[in-house]
């Protein structure tokens, strides 16, 4: 593997704190991996070996509910540390990790993270804050489900991804990763042919526009109204 570069890691978060010097230690113990699309980088229940960290791509985040349905509850995007079960006290993944682009993260043996977290200023704060989010995001996603009707659970979560990954361009904010109708029917508990309904009537009415694994949002005003349960 080719001698990872200190600047991968400066300014991340978890690593914002600490001198070259540091993040060359960090390095040198990492391991580098590309992911295609649709890989599982872990899998849920699996002994957690390994914790990573995303450089770049997006990941999913899938959970498997007791009837067995499977169910996106979060999205991962660069620069975030993922794979964290020993912050949850935890021997195995709680979730699987899957790419939603082709990516690249490094890793390192979970026999590590104890030392990071007592060696490294400012490693466990952020990995504590990010775990913290993530909780809070997925909590946020099952109350949907249970409380919202359906259209305001797929506007939220077109939103969701929206915010976290959007990048503007001539038509709207484009979502910067591969999403199809069946991804947010995961996300939303919903049926795939819902989905693609409502999608639809949203395209008819300028709100977005969505083609094979691409959406991007043309009124993320509207949008927000059609997810407002008050609205």
């Amino acid at each position: 593997m080719p001698r990872l570069d200190e600047s991968l890691l400066t300014g991340l978060p978890p690593f914002s704190r600490l001198g070259r010097d540091q993040i060359r230690e960090i390095l040198d113990q990492a391991a580098s991996r590309r992911y295609d699309e649709g890989t599982a980088i872990f899998e849920e229940g699996f002994e957690a070996d390994r914790f990573y960290l995303l450089l770049d791509g997006y990941l999913r985040v899938v959970r498997t509910t007791e009837g067995g349905e499977q169910i996106i509850v979060l999205h991962i995007s660069p620069g975030q540390l993922f794979g964290i079960a020993p912050a949850l006290q935890r021997n195995t993944y709680p979730a699987t990790a899957v790419a939603a682009a082709e990516s690249l993260a490094l890793s390192w043996p979970v026999g590590l993270w104890e030392r990071f977290t007592r060696e490294y200023e400012g490693f466990a704060t952020e990995s504590y804050r990010t775990l913290g989010q993530r909780l809070g995001q997925i909590q946020d996603t099952l109350t949907e489900m249970a409380t919202q009707a359906v259209e305001q659970r797929v506007a939220s979560a077109v939103l969701r991804m929206a915010n976290q990954s959007g990048r503007k361009t001539d038509e709207g904010i484009e979502i910067a990763f591969p999403v199809t109708r069946q991804n947010i029917s995961d996300m939303t508990g919903t049926t795939l042919h819902t989905v693609s309904r409502l999608l639809s009537r949203w395209e008819k009415d300028g709100v977005v526009r969505s083609t094979r694994k691409h959406i991007v949002v043309t009124d993320p005003h509207r949008l927000v109204l059609l997810s407002d349960p008050q609205g």
